[in-house]
Formats: C-alpha cells, structure tokens, sequence
C-alpha cells in the first residue's frame, strides 16, 4: 500500500512543479511531464508500468470534459456551432474513414473495420493546444474553435471506435453503423441535458460551499454512467451537463460556490490532465520493448505513425481550407444580413409606436397590454443579438492565416493514449504494432506541432491578437452598464436591506454616485445601513449582468471577469456585515 501512495504522491509533486516551471522556459508542460515520465521508466530499480485504459476513459475524462464545459465561452460557441460541429463530427469521421483506407492496404492481416477503428483513434485533437494558443495571444476566435472543437471530438471519435469494433464480430452494415451513431448522440444529449438541469436545482439548495462542490465532483460521472449503460455517449453526455451548469451557474450559484467551483476544478483539471501525460511517459518504454520483440525493430512503425500523423494533417488541412472559404462568402454577405436586420428594427419600431397610439386596432388585445410589451421586448432581445453576432463575424473574420494556426493546432493527445489500449485482444494480430502507432503519432504531435505551435503563430504574424482576458474598453464599458442599472435602482427606491427593510433617506442621499465604487474601509466600517445597500446595489448589477449575457453585446470573457468582481465584493461586505452583526 505505501508503494503506490508514495508514486501518486511524487506525482502530484511533480504535476504542480511542472505547471509552475515550464511556463519560465516557454516549454509546454504536458512535454515536460511525458519526458520526466520515460526518463523514470528508463531506471534499473523501476517496475513495468500499466495503466488500465478503463481508469482513463471512465475516471479521468468524464471530469475533465466536465470542467472545460463549463467554462466554455457559450455566446463565442453558439455564433460558431456550426463550424466547430464541422471539425468535430464530419472532420473525425472523414480523417477516420482515409486513415482507415490507409491501414487497410498496407498492413496485411487489418480489415477495413479495423483499421477505421485505429482511424477512429488517431483523429481526435487535444486539448493542450488550446492552452498553448492562449498563452501565444492568438485571436479568441480561434482559441474557442480549437477548445470546442477537442470537446467534442473526443466522443464522436469513441462512438465510432465503438462501432467500428462491433462490426469486427458482426461485420459493417451502414445503416446500422449510422442509426448507432445516431442513437449513441441522442441519448447523450438527453442525459447530459436533465443531469445539467438537475445539477443546477439541487446545488442551488445546498448553502454550504464545501458540500456544493463535493456534489459537483459527482456530476459528470451521474451524466456518463448511465448514458454510457444504455448505449450513448457518455462523454457527449458529461459535456452538455458542463455547458449546462456552467450557463445557469451565474443565476442560481452564489458566489461561494462559484468562487468554490472554481479553484476546486481548476485543481482537479490540473492533476488529472497532467497526471495522464506522466503515465503515457511512464508506459513508453514497455510499448518500445514490446515492438522490438514483435517486429524485430521500430521502422515499420515509426513509418507507419509519420504518414498516418501526415495523412492526418493533410485531411485536416484540406477540410480547413474548405471551412474557411465558406467562413469567408459567409463574411462578404454580413452587409445584405445587416441591411434585413436594419429593416425589421425600423418595422418593430413603427409596431411599436403604433401600438401604443391605439392597441386594440392591432392587437385586438387592449386589455393585455403586459403580454404585448413582453413579445415586443423578446423582439428586440432577438434583434439586438443578431446584431451583436453579425458585428462578431464583422470584427473578427476568419483568414488563411487562421486556417493555418487551427490545422496545426490540431494534436493528439489524451484520448488517443486511452483508447488505443482499448482495442480488443481477441481478434486482432498486430495490437501491439497498432498500440504503438497510436502512442507514436501522439507522441510526434505533440513534439513536433507542440513545439513548433508557437514559430508557426510568429511566421503567419497571428500573435497577440487576443488574450485570455477581455480588452480594457470592453471592460469599462460593461462596468458602466452595470453602474447605470445600479444608479437606477437607487433612485427608484427599489433597494432594500436584507431584512426586506428600506433604507433611511439619508443614506441614499449620502450614496449617491459612490455607489459603485469600492468603499472605504475607514468611512464606512461602522456604518451598516450603506453596506447593506452596497450589497443590494451588487444584487441589481448581477441581474443586469445576466440579462446583458442574453444579447450577445459582451464576450464571455467580459461578462465572466464582471461576475467575479461582483462575487469578490459580495464576499467581502457580507464578511464585514457579520462581523458587524456579531459586535
């Protein structure tokens, strides 16, 4: 027992150091940790290691898919769904499918069902490239197209392992290949939907931060257990329960639990993400060992990984190309869109004007005035953020140059480590040989695009077009919308204490426009009445927050960083109120 405690100890040891070394030298840390991992496997006193591929599948990338969901930037993913369903559906089948053509005819003894089941291995991008891109300061664009797209492949690329693997006992029938695919999404979406949604209500009831995030470490495993047991995606089913609960996290968490979540996960996704690129190293040597007995040397797998990672490469590039062709006529038609957009403004305008001069003749409803004003408002929410997305697609059009950046983030990584050990025993000759090829194309991937990611982003003149932040500008503006709605409700009297009390005239006199300003501790550490009210004031900004979340005129990155500021303060006066309380 104490053997295996102290390995997962030196683990997290070297995980954290890593994480906080690599990025001095400008190194990517998943590099480093494969390279620490083969160079302790190579040490005389060092036991063969195996991982069972299960642990990785069912108890590393539920979770990790979970927490990069529910940070996923959803306003950024929604205006390019399409494109990043593209990558992750059509781009996996169709690499999987030539790299199956591939293995088919130069391997003797692999069918095609297998070899598209290997396809279906190789196909799947990585996540580490996405963290890579960010650090280089490339256009958030790009950066959310690459992290939706490592989100999402992962599952298409199991399920059409999974299927693939079936028909090596039954044999390949399309439609039932097709209907399983199908069927495998469905019930992932189905699932991960009500796990989501149940998430967020029960978690909501919870108070106490700790026991709301220990609830949280158990969803995405509530979300893939059974979906996986009646034959879905689990994994589809562990993202959309992320996206889920990362969307109405905002409404129905508070900020403890937010602020919980967040590091708690961060930690986690650490760890388990840098452990798997550890224990790949560690495998390395035996996966090497187990060639050289089987097939007498490396070559014939060496050159079978480099022109499946090429064959890999040149199908991502020509699909790009195409994606960005479309991105590009899609671009030059924003001016007859904002044209259609203008005119259904100035019509609803008109109705509206119309309708308040005389609103039986239009509505025949003169006695529901609150209905109409309700559709009338939902109009112009739609309006607004179909403005919002066509000023996206404007300012951040997407060109050869980004084209280049997404084909050669496109690496292989986690996924493709897990499931290559997952190819069955019985029935297939060459596992080993195949095992490797997936560990070699990983391997080279990440080497050779890891490294080079960064020249690559220079030589194309892409760095520093963004950031993981949002612009200063975007910022102040959105602090100023949030200032306004807070100004509002002050004068409107709507604020109250938390006892449902109003607040004495005085004090909202005395607020005025230091409502929103960050209070003196000296001036105010005594007064209760102008916290509280500073408290009801953040209460105001958040709902306004949610509502600008709605209309597409902020990026996530925007509305996040606001959020976490209106958290920290809401922490910070409720600390203060209390200690007030207790004296």
């Amino acid at each position: 027992m104490t053997e295996p405690l102290l390995i997962v100890v030196a683990g997290v040891v070297v995980v954290a150091l890593v994480t906080v070394i690599a990025p001095r030298f400008n190194v990517a840390g998943p590099l480093v940790l494969m390279a620490i991992g083969l160079g302790v496997s190579l040490l005389p006193f060092f036991p063969p290691f195996v991982l069972d591929p299960e642990v990785i599948l069912v108890g590393v990338l539920p979770p990790l898919l979970y927490s990069a969901a529910v940070q996923l930037p959803a306003i950024e993913f929604r205006r390019d769904f399409v494109p990043i369903a593209g990558l992750s559906v059509l781009l996996v089948v169709l690499s999987s499918v030539v790299l199956g053509l591939f293995f088919w005819a130069v391997i003797p003894g692999v069918g095609l069902a297998l070899g598209i089941a290997l396809g279906a291995i190789l196909s799947p991008t990585d996540a580490v490239a996405t963290s890579i891109a960010k650090r280089l300061g490339i256009a958030p664009r790009v950066v959310t197209t690459l992290e939706g797209e490592s989100l999402l492949n992962d599952a298409t690329a199991l399920v059409l392992l999974r299927t693939a693997v079936a028909a090596l006992a039954s044999g390949f029938a399309f439609g039932d290949a097709v209907g399983n695919f199908a069927w495998g999404v469905f019930l992932a979406l189905l699932f991960g939907a009500v796990v989501g949604w149940g998430n967020l209500r029960l978690r909501e009831r919870v108070t106490n931060s700790a026991a709301n995030t220990a609830l949280s470490f158990t969803v995405p495993f509530i979300a893939y257990l059974p979906t996986e047991h009646f034959g879905g995606s689990g994994l589809v089913a562990a993202v959309v329960a992320g996206i889920v609960t990362g969307q109405g996290a905002a409404r129905r968490f508070t900020p403890e639990q937010r602020l919980s979540d967040r590091v708690n996960w961060r930690t986690i996704e650490l760890l388990l993400e840098g452990g798997v690129f550890l224990v790949f190293g560690l495998e390395l040597k035996d996966i090497v060992i187990s060639n050289l007995r089987e097939n007498e040397g490396l070559w014939h797998g060496a050159w079978l990984a480099l022109s499946a990672l090429g064959i890999a490469l040149a199908v991502r590039a020509v699909y790009v190309t195409g994606l960005i062709w479309v991105q590009g006529r899609r671009s030059r038609d924003l001016a007859r869109h904002r044209w259609r957009v203008d005119a259904a403004q100035q019509r609803l305008d008109r109705f509206e004007d119309a309708y308040r001069n005389d609103p039986a003749s239009l509505s025949g409803r003169a006695d529901d005035p609150a209905r109409a004003a309700r559709r009338i408002g939902w109009m112009r929410s739609r309006i607004a953020r179909t403005v919002a997305d066509l000023d996206y697609y404007r300012d951040t059009p997407l060109g050869w140059r980004h084209g280049v950046v997404i084909v050669w983030a496109g690496m292989r990584g986690v996924v493709t480590l897990a499931a290559a050990q997952t190819l069955p025993r019985d029935g297939v000759t060459d596992r080993p040989l195949l095992i490797f090829v997936a560990f070699l194309v990983a391997l080279l991937s990440l080497v050779l695009q890891g490294v080079t990611l960064p020249a690559v982003v220079r030589a194309v003149g892409l760095g520093g077009e963004g950031g993981e932040g949002p612009s200063r500008e975007e910022q102040r503006a959105l602090d100023a919308e949030l200032r306004d709605a807070a100004v509002s409700a002050l004068r409107s009297g709507s604020l109250t204490r938390r006892d449902g009390e109003s607040f004495p005239a005085a004090i909202i006199d005395r607020a005025g426009s230091r409502l929103t300003e960050p209070p003196d501790e000296e001036a105010t550490a005594r007064v209760r009445d102008l916290l509280q009210l500073r408290l009801a004031s953040i209460e105001v900004m958040r709902d306004r927050l949610n509502d600008l979340a709605n209309d597409g005129r902020y990026s996530t990155a925007a509305l996040r960083h606001a959020l976490a500021e209106l958290d920290a303060d809401q922490i910070s006066l409720e600390l203060r109120i209390d200690d007030e309380d207790d004296d």
